[in-house]
């Protein structure tokens, strides 16, 4: 592939995917600024709620990566039953663990925000908000599934169109139902997590259409009809999905488990510092998903040319998506240093608040290189060839031997300030990069599937 042609792949994957994910990190951008005019509580509330439900998006999101991994494969060795296989066994998949978690939502919402949080009124909160907010987890999990197997058909710009229809849907009904606007009741942080709900199932609908479309109406009935067909899969199909996804879901429940931990942390340092650190998540999922593009289109084109067997070219590739990805991240990050100072003002919170909110920007902007390549070698480039089980142990070790100890021992041993913490914790990420490297560097996570 020319050099023209390689950079304008990459685009044509990237540039949809990273908008989409701009426009889907941005519902949380959305419901901190508008949350954010009703005071640290119901910002510290958002904060909490989204933190647990951040287990079930990253449990979704290993699924969805496994999805990838195999579709993207068996595409490029052209082998359409296994394809459809595997978007039909992750669908029931991500199906099942949606119902998991609305189950836990529904019913333990008070127990489960006691444990990040003992001020009462912002778990009471936090608790109505997951309450609400678990009626997206079925949507969401159709959403995904379906996400993937467009964007391994090189349709990666029909997602972005459903993220625009939902962004819209998301910021209408945040205004007229956390406000209270026109004959909608002011309901504050319930409104947020019920605009989220309608939002995710007009997303789930928009994209069923566009696959069905593109499938014709007639083929996509013919493969919901071999649906019992798909999922009564061969014994070697089983082990071989089973050698993928079990440590990709080790991996992201284990992280996600970490990054719970972390809030646990900022949660018992105190509220104005659990509000702080929520203020910075939006930006933070911004300045990540401004780039996540490039991991998802490093993981479909190394992924279709290993299972293609075209090994240099895939590690070739690899090495130019990551430079790309390092440029950008560098670029970013200095462009939001400058506007930093900006950003905590749309908050409507005193002076200490933003200060403090503004240096734990200022650390996140420091580390965001290191994440972003972290992000395209571990969630892209290594699982590409099925050899999950390396990012597994890479993130595991980041996260539980360095991160966790490091993010008590700074809070309650030397009791730093919240944004020391975070800088402290922050050091996994150089642990997991050197890891990474050595890895990529061997070649030992190229694999091919069947």
């Amino acid at each position: 592939m020319k050099k023209e042609s390689f950079a304008r792949t990459v685009f044509q994957i990237a540039l949809p995917v990273t908008l989409q994910s701009l426009l889907q990190f941005s519902f949380s951008v959305v419901d901190q600024v508008m949350i954010g005019q009703l005071g640290s509580y119901s910002i510290a509330a958002i904060g909490l709620g989204g933190k647990f439900v951040s287990l079930y998006s990253v449990v979704l999101a290993a699924i969805a990566s496994a999805a990838g991994i195999m579709i993207a494969q068996y595409m490029g060795s052209q082998d359409e039953d296994s394809t459809d296989r595997s978007f039909y066994v992750n669908m029931a998949m991500s199906v099942g663990l949606a119902f998991l978690f609305v189950f836990l939502c529904t019913l333990f919402p008070d127990r489960i925000m006691a444990v990040y949080t003992k001020d009462e009124t912002a778990r009471k909160l936090a608790a109505d908000y997951i309450r609400i907010l678990a009626l997206s987890f079925l949507p969401m999990a159709v959403s995904s599934i379906v996400t993937v197997m467009l964007r391994c058909m090189e349709h990666a710009a029909l997602p972005l169109y459903a993220g625009v229809a939902a962004l819209a849907f998301n910021t209408g009904f945040n205004y007229l139902l956390i406000f209270g606007k026109w004959f909608f009741p002011c309901m504050g942080v319930k409104g947020a997590a019920f605009a989220t709900v309608l939002s995710q199932i007009a997303m789930c609908g928009i994209l069923l259409y566009y696959y069905v479309r593109l499938r014709g109406r007639k083929n996509a009935a013919f493969r919901l009809e071999k649906m019992k067909e798909y999922l009564s899969c061969p014994l070697e199909y089983k082990k071989q999905y089973g050698k993928i996804l079990g440590p990709i879901l080790v991996c992201e429940f284990m992280w996600s488990l970490g990054e719970n931990i972390y809030t646990v942390i900022y949660g018992n340092m105190g509220t104005e510092e659990c509000a702080a650190m929520t203020m910075t998540i939006p930006v933070q999922t911004l300045m990540i998903g401004a780039l996540s593009g490039l991991s998802q289109a490093v993981g479909i084109l190394t992924g279709k040319s290993l299972g293609a067997g075209q090994y240099e070219k895939a590690f070739r590739e690899s090495k130019k998506i990551l430079g790309y990805g390092m440029t950008g991240a560098v670029f970013l990050s200095l462009c939001f240093l400058g506007v930093s100072r900006f950003y905590v003002r749309l908050y409507n919170v005193g002076p200490l608040l933003q200060e403090m909110t503004r240096y734990i920007l200022v650390s996140f902007a420091l580390v965001c290189p290191v994440k972003v390549l972290n992000m395209i070698l571990g969630g892209g480039i290594i699982r590409s060839g099925g050899k999950t089980k390396y990012v597994m142990f890479i993130d595991m070790a980041g996260t539980w031997l360095f991160g966790v100890p490091l993010g008590f021992f700074g809070a309650f041993v030397l009791k730093l300030p919240v944004w020391h913490v975070y800088f402290l914790l922050s050091m996994e990420e150089c642990v997991r990069l050197g890891i990474s490297l050595i890895i990529f560097k061997k070649r030992s996570w190229m694999g091919r599937l069947g």
